[in-house]
């Protein structure tokens, strides 16, 4: 069985990712590069609205990979220009950064790391190490505050909709992607209840109404 590919970065244009890639594939590590963009553009402003290329790899390999951008980053620096934003940080603003650093380039959190440190403030690998895991404990908690789109699937399933059997499917299967790899359930086991009971009847009704629609 083919070992599954997971999110490892996403990108705004082409080139950053095709850039990632080749770096990944100089260090041997195997990724997949998928075009998950827009193909039709709402706004018409033709400013890449809706562009996403998703570069995956193996969860095994993910340590791996952030190691490789971690020294790549830490080169970098040394190259860095004085205006550069993150130079107006506070020291607060600085640790969330590092913090929440899935939420950041690697050169961000690296660069508010080397700063923490010049300002005399423990950021030792510790620490860092201590920071990781509670955020690995925050992102596995299950999403919250969507009883409008539960409401919504139960409405949309009695009516027979499309959108029921999407909404029902995507609670009782959708899987997020943690930092280290691993994918957990963006849903609490309660939510994934309504997405099952959301899915069943929405297929249900589904029937009847296109059975009432042949028969009429």
């Amino acid at each position: 069985m083919t070992e599954e590919f997971i999110t490892f970065e996403k990108f705004n244009d082409k080139h950053s990712a095709e850039e990632l890639g080749q770096i990944l594939k100089e260090t041997n590590i195997e990724y997949l590069l998928e075009n998950n963009s827009l193909s039709f553009d709402p706004t018409f402003a033709n400013n890449g609205f809706g562009t996403e290329y998703c570069l995956k790899i193996k969860k095994e390999d993910f340590k791996k990979a952030n190691e490789i951008l971690l020294k790549k980053s830490e080169k970098e620096i040394n190259e860095i220009e004085k205006d550069y934003y993150l130079f107006t940080f506070s020291d607060e603003e600085l640790i969330e950064v590092v913090s929440k650093s899935d939420e950041w380039n690697k050169f961000d959190v690296t660069l508010a790391k080397k700063l923490l440190k010049e300002k005399g403030i423990d950021i030792s690998e510790e620490r860092i190490k201590k920071i990781e895991e509670q955020r690995i404990l925050e992102l596995s908690k299950p999403e919250e505050n969507h009883k409008g789109f539960l409401i919504l699937g139960y409405i949309s399933a009695f009516f027979g909709g499309i959108w029921a059997l999407f909404i029902g499917w995507h609670l009782l299967t959708y899987k997020k992607t943690l930092p280290n790899g691993n994918r957990v359930y963006a849903y609490s086991k309660e939510d994934r209840k309504h997405g099952n009971r959301i899915l069943i009847i929405g297929i249900i009704f589904s029937i009847l109404w296109l059975l009432y629609y042949l028969l009429k």
